[in-house]
């Protein structure tokens, strides 16, 4: 059922950016969001610590413990261009925390920045969102303690050993909704979890959605617990069981 107080409401939707994000934890999500506000009225604002470009290149972190930092400089990187910081960011109606190998360098090098950022905002927000390992920094900041959420399988062990409380965390999952979080698996499922939250905030049945997806010809996954890289990945717990074929349709005809 859609939210009859969003329909003509103008959403401000906040995106953290940080250095080694991953582009399409951000553009993913954002490509629909944007189409969305052809019909629907929407703001953004791309929060870092500073305003300016930031760069997806990931800085040298450690991944093996007493081996030397891993140099991912000569990797393709794009930027994007952060328009508040977290001092100057507005309120925001819903908040998304993309993921990346960036996150790992701020957790070595005790940057708590974007946890002291959701803190500061859980409460005023509608809506909290995860895409792939943003995950690790929902549960940093303890927002996740007691709720259920997932994260990209093939960073399982450390998103799911490192930080939170009584953190339910679901292995066979493409999204988890629990109350004003949202959560997806890796990178793409992004995508379908934005997906799944339009229809949430503005109904199935909403005709600029319908065509928005058609326009990007984008069939996306509508089954929160279609996960089949939990089993490639040999996450504990994945239901081995359950299809792992690739099979969707255009949305308005599944």
């Amino acid at each position: 059922m859609a939210r009859a107080d969003y329909a003509n409401k103008t959403i401000s939707l906040g995106i953290v950016v940080f250095p080694g994000f991953d582009p399409l934890d951000i553009f993913g999500p954002l490509e629909l969001f944007s189409g969305i506000s052809y019909t629907h009225n929407w703001t953004l604002s791309l929060v870092a610590s500073k305003v300016g470009p930031v760069s997806s290149r990931v800085p040298p972190h450690v991944m093996v413990p007493g081996m030397p930092p891993l140099e991912a400089g000569h990797m393709l990187q794009q930027s994007i261009v952060a328009t508040h910081s977290f001092q100057s960011a507005p309120k925001l109606d819903i908040l998304l925390i993309p993921g990346g190998m960036g996150n790992v360098f701020l957790d070595q090098h005790n940057d708590t920045s974007i946890e002291d950022f959701v803190v500061q905002r859980f409460v005023e927000v509608d809506y909290l969102l995860s895409v792939c390992t943003g995950s690790f920094s929902l549960a940093k900041a303890g927002v996740l303690n007691g709720r259920r959420a997932t994260t990209n399988k093939a960073s399982w062990g450390w998103v799911t050993k490192s930080y939170g409380t009584n953190v339910t965390w679901v292995p066979t999952a493409r999204w988890v909704e629990d109350g004003k979080i949202w959560s997806s698996s890796g990178v793409s499922s992004g995508i379908d979890m934005t997906y799944a939250f339009l229809r949430h905030l503005y109904g199935s049945e909403d005709q600029g959605l319908t065509t928005l997806m058609s326009t990007i010809e984008y069939a996306p996954h509508t089954n929160p617990h279609w996960d089949p890289f939990a089993v490639v990945n040999k996450v504990p717990g994945a239901n081995e069981t359950a299809s792992l074929a690739d099979c969707v349709a255009p949305v308005g005809l599944d």
